[in-house]
């Protein structure tokens, strides 16, 4: 995977031919993935190298429409989607001010100066330039005769158009079934172990705990049915977000899984949790007993969903 920052002053120019998709991909959701698909289809028939061209910062930092943005997934990890896609390069848009100024033709042209387009993809509600007046229609005129537009439209299910925002509401409200049915993959979060208050380990339940990214969208605060990786390892998981109730309280939102069959010390180490299910709320018990009784419960939920789903 090849991945390079365009600036707006810079002069060098990709050094191949391209077929590319152009958004801000957070999720690379269904949606996302129809375009992706086109634009390996039309690369195939160019004859040249396939590639995603995407934002950062998010625009509506750099347009000033949001103060703050949560995500889907990182940029890390789009490349990383985007790449196990089959996409060869990724382009990100050092996207200041003044490129955000850019009327939409100039937008265009800065794009062909420093990219050797032969087709561009984008989405039926694709924007651009200043104040977003670039569309799809402008885009073809602003193209002719010069390199290819394909527009992608909406992908849909039986509720509605699949979207960031749409999937953004699922993962919020623990729906993450949903979610991953409209990602086409789990969602994940991924982070560094760090030492908690150990208190865990205990009760019988060790647990890690991720030094998580803010950029991120949290699950709905509970108990969820997940898998958790570090580097090739791999291990069923019950994940707790929320604040520990009942015996260990803490003011931050915390998310740490208990990693079943694992006795591996990961204290510094990278690690992802994969979201399968949501078991239950978050509660707070009575006593440390009736805690222990129900993570013995939740544990045996973990186990029981992947003998019925020994594929994931």
């Amino acid at each position: 995977m090849k991945v390079s920052t365009i600036s707006l002053h810079q002069q060098e120019q990709c050094d191949r031919d391209l077929c590319a998709c152009i958004g801000y991909f957070d999720g690379l959701h269904r949606g996302h993935q129809a375009l992706l698909d086109k634009t390996i289809e039309l690369a195939e028939q160019y004859g040249c190298e396939s590639a995603l061209i995407t934002f950062s910062p998010d625009p509506w930092i750099t347009t000033g429409k949001a103060q703050k943005v949560r995500h889907l997934t990182t940029m890390t990890q789009r490349i990383a989607l985007a790449e196990k896609r089959g996409i060869e390069r990724v382009i990100i848009l050092d996207f200041t001010t003044e490129m955000a100024a850019l009327p939409p033709e100039e937008f265009t042209e800065m794009l062909l100066r420093r990219c050797r387009l032969k087709a561009l993809v984008c989405g039926f509600d694709f924007h651009y330039g200043a104040r977003g007046k670039g569309n799809a229609d402008s885009l073809r005129q602003e193209a002719a005769g010069r390199f290819e537009v394909a527009v992608i439209e909406a992908v849909s299910d039986e509720q509605g158009k699949i979207s960031s925002s749409r999937i953004s509401r699922c993962i919020e409200e623990g729906a993450v079934e949903d979610a991953r049915r409209l990602l086409g993959y789990p969602y994940e979060i991924e982070g560094t172990v760090i030492h908690g208050r150990h208190k865990g380990s205990q009760w019988g339940f060790p647990t890690a705990n991720l030094d998580y990214s803010d950029e991120m969208i949290l699950p709905l605060r509970g108990v969820y049915i997940g898998r958790a990786e570090s580097g090739p390892q791999r291990w069923m998981a019950m994940i707790n977000i929320g604040h520990n109730p009942t015996c260990n309280p803490v003011r931050q939102l915390s998310v740490e899984a208990h990693l079943l069959d694992c006795s591996q010390d990961l204290y510094g180490c990278p690690l992802r949790l994969f979201f399968y299910r949501r078991i239950r709320p978050e509660q707070r018990f009575d006593s440390l007993e009736e805690l222990l009784e129900q993570l013995q419960r939740d544990r045996q939920a973990v186990r029981d969903y992947f003998q019925e789903h020994d594929d994931e």
